[in-house]
């Protein structure tokens, strides 16, 4: 089971076969990606690595972690999952409890 490990504050010289390469030092590296920005093309400071354990990911974290990288330390540590409903980038109102045409009846309820 491969674990999804979080890295940030990333130098933007770094690319995916950087990532990658410091991280093999500590073992299996499934996969290695610096996010880019879609309109400049330039990376977004911040990626992900996929490690081959747990076990072997720790040890990453452990030993890069706050590590200096082109004079930036980076940040290591384990990737959380997306939240649910992301993505859109826009404004949504529908969980927000004070929009809206109130309770019903004539008028709402709320004035």
């Amino acid at each position: 089971m491969s674990v999804k490990i979080y890295v940030g504050n990333l130098p933007y010289s770094v690319t995916d076969s950087s990532l990658e390469s410091n991280f093999a030092e500590f073992g299996g590296v499934s996969s290695a990606k610096v996010m880019m920005d879609r309109e400049t093309g330039r990376s977004k400071g911040f990626g992900f690595v996929e490690m081959a354990s747990a076990e072997v990911a720790q040890a990453a974290i452990t030993g890069l972690n706050g590590m200096s990288v082109d004079g930036r330390a980076i940040v290591v540590n384990l990737a959380r999952p997306r939240e649910a409903g992301g993505g859109s980038g826009g404004f949504s109102a529908s969980n927000r409890s004070d929009v809206g045409y109130g309770s019903g009846g004539y008028g709402g309820g709320r004035y």
